[in-house]
């Protein structure tokens, strides 16, 4: 009797779930696939990314575009994230998100959070963010699906990726705050997150956004994730929880081991 084929999908565990967050949060540009509203045909393009702070993808995008059109023609899109890097690309995660898009009104605090986001991430849209035919879409995904390499695919639903709760309003009311204290007042303790907990190189280390699972650092054309140890509860354990985390970091930098937590 032949034995039954092991399934090619594997079991969505804590591991994935934290790959498919990081590859999102690393995310500065992406595949977009949208269909053509005039001959139902698939058409993809490059866009810019950042995310929301319950990490919905968001875009900017040009009123005159092909794809924008196409968005507004029908929400349905699907979004590919991941930069291949040496040998195989294939061989380097990527994360694939089948979402729905909703072009958010200026003027309203929707628009307001998610365009500082992505000006904090991406500093050079500041040149065009403003003129009118540009708009800001949140990606809202439906499910994803996650390569992490050979023979490690999963399938994810959005209760995986993205985070809910009062913690997500809170975050929103108190985020830019923090970042402007960080990277006025504390780029040491900033460049520690990313050594330590991202092994990343370099001292000039910014903090470009913060969620309830983590941090988002950039320096130059640089990023990295930094996860918290415990996802916050509430908006008010951000100050505690960055002060131990940079206790923990100098201290393995005095002594010389290499705990990670990222």
């Amino acid at each position: 009797m032949d034995e039954p084929k092991k399934g090619v999908i594997r079991e969505t565990d804590a591991e994935a779930i934290r790959l498919a967050k990081t590859l999102l949060r690393n995310a500065r540009f992406g595949a977009l696939a949208v269909i053509e509203p005039q001959t139902g045909s698939p058409l993809a393009s490059r866009v810019g990314v950042a995310t929301d702070i319950d990490g919905a993808p968001l875009i900017l995008v040009s009123m005159l575009s092909a794809h924008t059109g196409a968005m507004l023609a029908d929400p349905r899109c699907s979004l590919l994230l991941g930069e291949p890097g040496k040998g195989d690309p294939l061989a380097h995660p990527r994360l694939t998100l089948v979402c729905k898009a909703a072009r958010l009104e200026r003027g309203s605090s929707e628009h307001a959070r998610t365009e500082r986001r992505y000006l904090n991430r991406n500093p050079k849209a500041k040149l065009y963010a403003g003129l009118g035919d540009f708009s800001i879409f949140r990606l809202e995904p439906q499910r994803a699906s996650l390569n992490g390499g050979f023979g490690k695919a999963y399938h994810l639903d959005q209760s995986d990726l993205l985070t809910s709760g009062p913690i997500v309003e809170e975050l929103a009311a108190s985020e830019q705050s923090a970042i402007d204290h960080m990277n006025a007042d504390h780029l040491d303790a900033i460049a520690v997150y990313a050594r330590h907990f991202a092994t990343a190189s370099g001292n000039d280390w910014t903090v470009t956004g913060f969620d309830a699972d983590g941090m988002d650092l950039m320096s130059g054309d640089h990023v990295c994730r930094v996860f918290f140890p415990q996802p916050l509860a509430a908006a008010r354990e951000l100050r505690h929880v960055l002060v131990e985390m940079a206790k923990v970091g100098r201290a393995s930098a005095d002594t010389g081991t290499g705990l990670n937590f990222a």
